[in-house]
């Protein structure tokens, strides 16, 4: 149970291996934070750097393709640790050669959209029946206009941010909230070797971004916080100037 600090005392992370979600976990603890449930789809080992003793983490398997075990899972989970209190949907993939292989595309789509559907329904299922809680979906900005370079990707993260903020309103008045987090170019073990986006960042800047936005209540929140304005200007730009920017 959240106290009055609206400091959590269990966190489910659906993608257990997560650098951002590690980093959120962190910036959440607190003498409050007891447990820390690490889903991932083997299971296993469950470490969490920089945690302080009196933290319990432990591994939960977890596959995001199998949408049929999803809402067992939850219930399991919270039969074992108590009310859930932040649930973080951190699993995703970025893809290789998907755009140009419809098996892979599909595949891609499976996880970063399907199993965001699926568990995230799970997820507010039950945060609706235990009355609190808050669904972190960590999003893209490469969802808010598609690049050329990576549009499967990006249509998988279109797809997860419209479901996250469709279910933020339909969960108003609920007791339970969503707080979709977009963000930017994050350098982490994702995307290792990769060509840095303008205003990349770190896990810890997504993470304090994230916590920020829970304790204030917010529903979206973008890292770093510019590329809010970025986009609001790129969401717009002519195609010609768009697909230049992608080279």
């Amino acid at each position: 149970m959240m106290n009055a600090f609206d400091q959590p005392q269990t966190v489910l992370v659906l993608g257990g291996r997560s650098d951002i979600a590690h980093a959120i976990v962190r910036k959440l603890a607190s003498p409050n934070l007891k447990t820390v449930i690490l889903a991932q789809r083997s299971g296993g080992e469950a470490r969490i750097d920089g945690l302080g003793d009196d933290v319990t983490v432990v591994g939960a398997a977890f596959d995001a393709t199998d949408h049929a075990t999803h809402a067992d899972f939850v219930a399991r989970v919270a039969a074992e640790h108590g009310d859930l209190d932040v649930v973080i949907q951190a699993f995703g993939q970025l893809g290789d050669g998907v755009n140009d292989d419809p098996v892979a595309a599909g595949a891609l789509a499976d996880v970063n959209v399907g199993g965001a559907i699926s568990s995230g329904i799970a997820v507010a299922n039950h945060l609706k029946a235990q009355g609190h809680g808050v669904l972190v979906v960590i999003s893209s900005v490469a969802g808010v206009r598609t690049r050329p370079s990576n549009f499967v990707y990006g249509a998988t993260k279109a797809g997860q941010d419209a479901f996250a903020t469709g279910l933020g309103h339909a969960l108003h008045g609920s007791g339970a909230r969503v707080l979709t987090v977009r963000p930017g170019f994050v350098r982490s073990a994702m995307t290792e070797g990769l060509d840095e986006a303008p205003f990349a960042c770190d896990p810890d800047d997504v993470a304090e971004a994230t916590v920020a936005g829970l304790r204030k209540k917010k529903s979206v929140v973008w890292a770093p916080g510019v590329l809010r304005y970025v986009f609001s200007v790129l969401r717009v730009v002519p195609g010609f100037v768009w697909r230049r920017l992608d080279r």
